[in-house]
């Protein structure tokens, strides 16, 4: 049915419903780009596409378990990823080339004092994966403010016109190689004549107002102590590597130690062999020992069992009468004693008597010292008379210890 056929009511009811499928897929196809583009945008931000990449590359010995696209660690954070793993070329130093990315903001954690890169297993299959540390004191490695090389009379100009704004990007050095002013130092007209007079010509220094852009403009270059301008694309910041072999290398490594080491293990273990056989016929005397000490033992027993009986231990040392003779012992042992304390008793009365005669009569005394001596007078009287000297002879005539005679012979 031709258009042309239908009646004006259908025509308009028709042109109204064409208007509205156009709207309809006019939306939906608006929906669907937002959609996508909402997508695309939520899948740059994830993936960083967005945010500043800081270039780094190292050099490695080896660039077995590494690929292209892995991830870069920091603090167990992944943060970048590997860009590039290639050869160098012939006759250079170095054996491998990785280039590789630190996102934002990470790549501000890296500084001169402190981070450098670590080459890490990843697993047993030989695989390995690389991690950054943290810097902790130093200079930031890459920077996204500008970096200007500028003469020191620009300097000085720049310095009157705005103090205080521009700082230096370098390490100046004296002539003796000590270092005068480190990087960040804030430049003052002062400052610049005393370089000036050390004969710099020219300065690496930013203007802290400007604005950091979007991509790493300049690195730090260790050799010649300042910030190296970037070509946009071109250079990379180096950052020193510490590798470790891979665990293929080690287990070889390994293998190889076990391989020297067998001989002597083999050896050890033969060496325990006679050992254990030493030790087995040790054992078996020992048990043969052990066994001829059983009578030994026995008899131990039974003597522990007379000991534990009561009166045992008298008994063993003195016999099975030695206890009634001791009990007799003791016996005569207390007669005898009884006797001597009487004994004691008469004595002790006979001196109190004789003390106490002597007390009575003070004249005593003197009468038996007198008598004494007149006794021991009438015998030396005795000893020189010619009739009695025979019967008074002495004897051990030529000891050394005899009295001297010294009164002086008597004529008859």
């Amino acid at each position: 049915m031709a258009l042309q056929d239908l009646t004006p009511q259908l025509r308009t009811r028709l042109s109204r419903m064409e208007r509205a499928v156009g709207w309809f897929v006019f939306l939906a196809t608006a929906l669907l780009l937002f959609g996508f583009g909402y997508y695309l945008y939520h899948t740059a931000e994830r993936k960083g596409w967005f945010k500043i990449k800081a270039p780094f590359h190292t050099y490695l010995q080896s660039s077995a378990g590494l690929n292209v696209g892995d991830p870069v660690y920091m603090m167990g954070f992944e943060v970048g990823q590997i860009t590039s793993v290639r050869p160098r070329p012939p006759r250079d130093p170095h054996n491998v080339e990785v280039d590789f990315e630190i996102h934002e903001p990470f790549f501000r954690y890296l500084w001169t004092g402190g981070s450098y890169l670590k080459v890490n297993a990843a697993d047993f299959l030989g695989k390995r994966q690389l991690e950054v540390t943290r810097g902790t004191n130093g200079y930031e490695i890459v920077v996204t403010q500008p970096v200007f090389l500028k003469t020191v009379n620009e300097l000085k100009g720049l310095v009157v016109k705005d103090p205080g704004e521009w700082q230096l990007s370098q390490d100046v050095f004296d002539k003796n190689s000590n270092i005068v002013y480190q990087a960040y130092s804030v430049l003052t007209a002062s400052n610049l004549q005393v370089i000036a007079a050390m004969g710099v010509d020219s300065l690496y220094a930013y203007d802290n107002r400007e604005k950091d852009k979007h991509r790493i403009v300049a690195s730090w270059d260790g050799r010649i102590h300042h910030y190296k301008i970037f070509k946009p694309g071109d250079d990379s910041a180096w950052l020193h590597a510490m590798e470790t072999p891979p665990v293929s290398d080690q287990l070889q490594a390994m293998i190889v130690q076990v391989q020297q080491a067998l001989p002597n293990v083999l050896a050890l273990t033969n060496k325990i062999s006679v050992v254990l056989d030493n030790t087995a016929n040790a054992t078996s005397n020992l048990n043969a020992a052990i066994v001829g000490t059983q009578p030994l033992l026995t008899n131990f027993a039974a003597l522990g069992e007379q000991l534990r009986e009561p009166g045992g231990l008298g008994v063993w040392l003195l016999g099975t009468n030695g206890a009634e003779q001791s009990v007799s012992v003791v016996a005569d042992v207390d007669t005898n004693l009884i006797l001597l304390s009487t004994t004691l008793d008469h004595l002790a009365d006979l001196t109190s008597n004789l003390n106490a005669q002597v007390q009575a009569n003070t004249n005593m005394l003197g009468a038996i010292s007198k008598t004494v001596g007149d006794a021991d007078d009438f015998v030396q009287g005795l000893k020189r008379h010619w009739l009695f000297r025979s019967a008074f002879k002495k004897e051990n005539k030529g000891a050394t210890n005899a009295p001297p005679d010294l009164a002086p012979p008597r004529k008859p």
